[in-house]
């Protein structure tokens, strides 16, 4: 794709990182990932700063509460809301002043919950989740797309950057399923149909893209993500787990094949989260066999291939995640002259 803001030699990192000092962790990713850098996420702050929490803080007119469950649904904004509020408050000014002292950043990856992945993980007053009430789940969807590009503008003037956005959808597969349990724990919620989950989100990706001017990324770290109905939601991007995909054949090769053709990027969970000793061509080997196994060359992988960490960061210490981040760079290299042999 044209205007995808992301290339050769371009890693990046899924989001969260460890800690709990926002100006430390905009330091590191704004000094490491200029090219393509995250907004740091830090869920060992607790509530608000996980990712349901921490989207929560960016919705408009809406506002939610934890309680012994969960996340519930509030009447008006309180205590839980406010600080979900002030910590993305934080951490904007940390990004700001980590992009004045290093310089800004070329892009900028904000990241949130996607309405199927927070429609779930937030409960009514009634205490059903809020994606059985269709009404419920459109004035979620509604607000959630209000408040990221708000935010995505907010992020755009204080770093200086273009901004992307990633929808994290851990919780989709579950969704199309039907294994979500109810909050209550004695049944589960009935599937979803595929049609209607990627309605939803084409709707969601095309005012999302609209407005930021670039592809929108679809983060999913299931062992099978749902990459077709993923596509035919028009993201650009789908950034998922290369460590643990298995052997890829059958259905699940197909739609990746057909991503990878259409020019789809791969954002590629490559460097484990916890430390490993493992080299830099074993960690790349992963990426090579999907290329090959797909009948895509080194170019391809080159150049539609995106390196990350894997998932959970954020419980890694923060020497190991700068050693991940770097990793990642290096990997983005390695291809790059790996297509130009």
């Amino acid at each position: 794709m044209s205007d995808t803001p992301w290339g050769p030699r371009i890693a990046t990192a899924i989001g969260s990182m460890p800690g709990t000092d926002p100006v430390e962790a905009a330091r590191t990713v704004v000094g490491e990932l200029p090219r393509l850098m995250p907004v740091p996420e830090l869920p060992a702050r607790g509530v608000g700063a996980d990712i349901l929490g921490r989207t929560a803080g960016m919705l408009v007119d809406l506002a939610v509460e934890v309680v012994p469950s969960g996340y519930r649904v509030a009447g008006h904004p309180g205590m839980d809301h406010r600080r979900a509020v002030d910590l993305l408050r934080w951490d904007l000014d940390a990004l700001e002043q980590a992009a004045s002292e290093a310089g800004p950043p070329d892009v900028v990856k904000v990241q949130a919950a996607g309405p199927w992945t927070l429609a779930a993980g937030v409960e009514l007053a009634r205490g059903h989740r809020v994606l059985t009430d269709s009404g419920a789940l459109r004035d979620f969807t509604e607000s959630l797309t209000e408040g990221l590009i708000a935010h995505a503008e907010h992020v755009a003037e204080r770093s200086g950057a273009r901004v992307v956005v990633q929808l994290d959808e851990p919780t989709l597969p579950a969704v199309l399923r039907g294994s979500l349990p109810t909050p209550s724990g004695y049944g589960a919620v009935p599937a979803v149909p595929e049609p209607d989950a990627q309605r939803l989100l084409g709707e969601v990706v095309e005012r999302l893209s609209g407005a930021v001017g670039s592809p929108v990324i679809a983060h999913c770290c299931d062992l099978r993500p749902p990459v077709e109905l993923l596509r035919k939601a028009g993201f650009g991007a789908f950034s998922l787990d290369a460590t643990g995909l298995g052997e890829i054949t059958g259905q699940f090769a197909d739609e990746l094949g057909e991503a990878w053709e259409e020019g789809l990027s791969l954002f590629l969970g490559l460097v484990p989260s916890t430390k490993t000793e493992a080299e830099l061509k074993g960690l790349a080997q992963p990426a090579f066999d999907l290329a090959s196994r797909l009948g895509f060359g080194k170019r391809t992988l080159a150049q539609q291939a995106v390196p990350t960490p894997t998932c959970g960061l954020a419980g890694a210490s923060p020497g190991w995640a700068r050693r991940a981040i770097s990793l990642s760079n290096d990997l983005a290299e390695l291809f790059a002259d790996a297509a130009e042999v």
